[in-house]
């Protein structure tokens, strides 16, 4: 039975070009997404979108709330927290503004995308509720580019939160693909009197699921996902508690994980270096199978579920949990495979 990987059939079309000179690369942008967790007795729970079938980029495909970052993002903001400079070494960036547009992204659109914000009045607080008519109006104004996230913090008289921030991984999108994002990948807690939000029309479902639940699903072919995605929901399954998670994000490697594509012969092989359960060998004529290769066994008969496709909405039962809702949060998510 296939897995979950999310798989363009255009994809062994757009390497052939790449190889022969006929298909340019496009710059990647710079995104940040946030895996937002929650204690669930003695587990955690990993907050994910479904991204609707319609949408360009990994249409079905389960996703964590994010986006591209936001040139409006390197302005100052009232910040808490390990220093712009201390982030820009943390991320591998080269300058305190970098750093510090990224980390406002991921606060940003944590907020734009699940209503959950982390900041606060003061460098040892966190607001804890954002319901109400003023922040539904001021999180439309941030999505519609009316607010920059500045204005929005200095409105408020807020303090960005970055200490409860952990960096866990880089992921940046192959060469071969149109729509091209570096993306920097967040762990944080739910904030005690919050609760993440149905805050747009871009989802089609959110869950509150455990780590292990979510990959079982991918693994039985019930949940489309992205490599970056799995891969990170792999890792988390190892933490009990989001404190745990947190406490583990500084010695994640942040080496960014790029896609490899060569020929053999008639045939496209695919790689994501340190993750050998993406490679994919795709053949050059019709009729042949294709399958993901793990550990040097084939674990799909197929190339996957084309972006175009809708994934199967089943999540596994002991994995959802109140607050799971159609036309949930939005579905930017960082877009790096």
């Amino acid at each position: 039975m296939s897995n979950g990987q999310w798989y363009p059939p255009e994809w062994p079309d757009r390497i052939r070009a790449l190889a022969a000179g006929e298909l340019t690369a496009v710059a990647p942008r710079r995104a940040a997404t946030v895996m937002l967790l929650r204690a669930a007795g003695d587990a955690t729970e990993v907050h994910m979108l479904r991204r609707r079938a319609s949408m360009a980029f990994a249409g079905g495909a389960y996703a964590y709330p994010g986006g591209g970052v936001d040139p409006r993002d390197e302005q100052p903001v009232r910040w808490a927290g390990p220093a712009p400079a201390e982030w820009a070494e943390r991320l591998g960036v080269a300058t305190e503004a970098e750093a510090r547009a990224i980390v406002c992204a991921a606060v940003r659109e944590t907020f734009e995308e699940a209503g959950v914000l982390l900041a606060g009045p003061t460098a040892d607080s966190v607001v804890d509720d954002t319901t109400g008519n003023d922040w539904e109006a001021a999180r439309a104004a941030l999505v519609a580019r009316e607010l920059s996230f500045a204005e929005f913090l200095d409105g408020r008289d807020l303090v960005l939160r970055s200490d409860l921030l952990g960096a866990w991984a880089r992921w940046i999108t192959p060469e071969f693909e149109p729509r091209r994002y570096d993306t920097w990948f967040f762990v944080a807690a739910l904030p005690t009197g919050q609760r993440a939000s149905n805050a747009s029309t871009e989802a089609d479902r959110t869950v509150w699921i455990r780590p292990a639940d979510a990959a079982a699903g991918y693994d039985r072919g019930e949940l489309l996902m992205m490599p970056p995605t799995i891969a990170t929901l792999r890792a988390l399954t190892a933490y009990g508690s989001p404190l745990a998670a947190l406490a583990a994000a500084g010695d994640q490697d942040l080496a960014p994980v790029l896609a490899r594509a060569r020929l053999d012969g008639d045939r496209v092989v695919l790689s994501w270096p340190g993750h050998d359960e993406f490679t994919k060998h795709v053949p050059g004529a019709p009729g042949e199978s294709t399958g993901a290769v793990a550990s040097g066994r084939t674990t799909g008969t197929g190339a996957a579920a084309p972006a175009s496709g809708t994934a199967p909405g089943a999540v596994p039962a002991s994995g959802a949990a109140s607050g799971t809702a159609p036309d949930a949060a939005p579905a930017s998510a960082g877009g790096a495979v």
